[in-house]
């Protein structure tokens, strides 16, 4: 359970976000994994990651690591905050990529060895940096470990109006008890299922086609969203003048593609925005 303190940094203040991807690491095979690797791919565009190294910060279940090495990564550093994400990744590596030049380590963004300050080929951190407690500080950390030219490719919660309300939401979740979590699992998608209704929209083809997006798992995105604690969100325009400032030029984004509807409003959250930028030479 949670542990209230100032220093939202600290992974015991975290929501248990490695329990929920150990659990859907069970389910994932080949269609999955085909879906990761065209989603990294879509980022990607041209771009190869043949002969290059790729840092993943917060990796999760392992699958977009994974992903990584399929598109042909020399090496694959993944680190996260939680426990359980580590194992997590080290298994899922270990059964779909054996042979593969890999390091899990458990880490957090705030704390990465100086050594890999600007030697990074590709830095990617999918729907992470927000939830370290420290968005800044978090993206300009990370933003930091990019070579002269590599890439640095994130995903981070689009702002919305109801941004007050899911930050209580989150605080409330990560506490709550088992069975309460679940009751709000199940309004949350009870609801969402009627505002596919209002829109046209069948729910079983929205499930149908969820692994689409990027191999993932409904019910496993609504409880991650759910508890998502820390939480903090960024327009497109402050990530691009952060960005600017650090010495990084715009390669392409994806802004204003969540799933979720109402999204203006943030009636069933926030969607995250994707950008790829590349680190000035000079």
């Amino acid at each position: 359970m949670l542990v209230m303190a100032d220093d939202l940094t600290r992974a015991e203040t975290h929501f248990e976000f490695g329990r929920n991807w150990a659990e859907y690491a069970k389910k994932v095979g080949e269609v999955e994994i085909y879906e990761a690797v065209s989603g990294l791919s879509r980022l990607l565009d041209s771009e190869s990651l043949a002969g290059k190294v790729l840092l993943d910060i917060g990796c999760g279940s392992g699958l977009h690591a994974l992903a990584a090495i399929r598109l042909g990564a020399r090496r694959v550093v993944g680190v996260d905050i939680d426990a359980d994400s580590v194992s997590t990744t080290r298994s899922l590596l270990e059964k779909w990529a054996p042979n593969a030049d890999v390091v899990v380590e458990e880490k957090s963004v705030f704390d990465l060895d100086e050594k890999w300050a600007g030697s990074v080929d590709v830095v990617y951190s999918w729907g992470v940096l927000h939830h370290t407690g420290n968005l800044d500080a978090a993206l300009r950390s990370a933003a930091e470990l990019v070579a002269p030219g590599g890439l640095f490719v994130f995903a981070l919660y689009r702002r919305i109006w109801m941004d007050w309300f899911w930050r209580m939401e989150k605080r409330w979740y990560t506490q709550a008890s088992p069975s309460a979590r679940r009751r709000a699992r199940a309004l949350f998608i009870l609801l969402f299922r009627m505002g596919l209704l209002v829109t046209g929209r069948s729910y079983a083809k929205y499930l149908k086609h969820y692994h689409g997006n990027r191999g993932m798992d409904f019910h496993h995105d609504v409880h991650d969203w759910m508890g998502g604690w820390p939480y903090e969100s960024i327009s497109p325009g402050e990530v691009e003048s952060t960005m600017r400032a650090l010495g990084f030029e715009p390669v392409r984004s994806f802004v204003n593609r969540g799933r979720l509807l109402g999204r203006n409003l943030g009636i069933f959250g926030s969607g995250c925005d994707e950008y790829v930028y590349r680190r000035s030479r000079e």
